[in-house]
């Protein structure tokens, strides 16, 4: 219990130094056009976080799934599952940044933060990049024909895709143009919360009410601490409403880089923050799940053996793979009707 504690007080503690680092590290600059502006460097540090996420998450599932590989597909897996988040992550910062210095006036975007409209060819490249890793797997039919089946090529897709492709999403949320500190703050808050609210309903009425939630996958989830999570979902999203008020106040002061979104204290906003809580929590939970699945399918208690008390990176974040995915795309709806 002891490792346990401490492991996720550190986990937390660089979660929160990536997270300042977002907010707090940037760079003024005047673009051709005359136009001054902050250069967000502080995204890229978040995607370093993401990037060992995804190198030691990538490691784990490789290593699950070891005897089933050839050497040469672990190669080619390992090597795009970063390709493809460096690419989206350098790609973005280029045309969302970068170009929107070096182009004046009427192309930059809003403090030069929304690049050259029209000409951000960010998630084509990315596409390219990770199709061109699908296509190394398959080729490896042909050039080790003798050493590579059919089968150790989807357990080799599959390594591809989780989590590597499920993190790329997070990066996407971390470089959206708007709401991006609200995005990340969701993903990463909302999971812990909705965990520590589902086992504390889960041991104070798991044994009055012991309907299993997937008793195949994960027989010690209760129905109850489920919705002890979205509970939880809900009370990390009004933290979380208040937070971004205040980096709204500290962004007016001009304290930190200017995030162009605003907050105010207003009763809808705070019910469409409590319901995102909510929804978040529960792909969080199913996550969870999906996890358990696969861990049960191996026949293995943990993904590693990384974090003391949790076991490895993908047994700490398989919830947040999941969250992101919702939280993006409610994200992503909610700027392209509002703004």
């Amino acid at each position: 219990m002891k490792k346990r504690l401490l492991t996720g007080i550190v986990y937390v503690l660089v979660l929160t130094a990536f997270f300042l680092m977002k907010i707090f590290v940037w760079m003024p600059y005047t673009a051709a056009g005359g136009e001054q502006g902050y250069l967000r460097i502080g995204n890229l540090c978040f995607d370093v976080l993401i990037g060992i996420f995804a190198g030691i998450g990538t490691w784990e599932m490789l290593r699950a799934f070891s005897s089933h590989l050839h050497k040469s597909q672990k190669c080619i897996v390992m090597f795009f599952a970063l390709l493809v988040l460096i690419a989206y992550s350098l790609s973005d910062f280029y045309f969302a940044d970068i170009l929107a210095i070096r182009l004046p006036g009427p192309i930059a975007g809003e403090g030069g933060s929304a690049g050259a409209v029209g000409r951000n060819y960010s998630l084509h490249i990315t596409f390219v990049v990770f199709i061109a890793g699908i296509a190394m797997l398959f080729a490896l039919l042909v050039f080790k024909h003798e050493k590579v089946s059919l089968e150790s090529t989807g357990y080799a897709l599959l390594s591809y895709l989780y989590p590597s492709f499920f993190l790329l999403v997070l990066a996407v949320c971390n470089h959206l143009e708007k709401y991006s500190e609200m995005a990340l703050l969701l993903v990463l808050v909302v999971c812990p919360f909705a965990d520590s609210l589902a086992l504390v309903f889960g041991k104070l009425f798991g044994k009055k009410l012991p309907a299993k939630m997937a008793p195949h996958v994960s027989p010690q989830k209760t129905v109850v601490g489920g919705f002890g999570g979205l509970f939880g979902g809900a009370v990390a999203a009004v933290v979380i409403y208040f937070v971004c008020y205040a980096l709204t106040l500290l962004d007016r002061s001009g304290l930190i880089v200017p995030m162009h979104w605003s907050l105010s204290l207003n009763a809808l906003d705070i019910f469409f923050y409590i319901a995102l809580g909510v929804l978040t929590a529960a792909f969080s939970q199913f996550g969870d799940l999906v996890e358990s699945a696969v861990k049960r399918k191996l026949g293995i208690k943990d993904m590693g053996k990384l974090l003391p008390g949790h076991g490895g990176i993908l047994d700490r974040i398989d919830s947040t793979l999941y969250a992101s995915l919702i939280v993006c795309f409610v994200i992503v709806v909610r700027i392209m009707i509002v703004g």
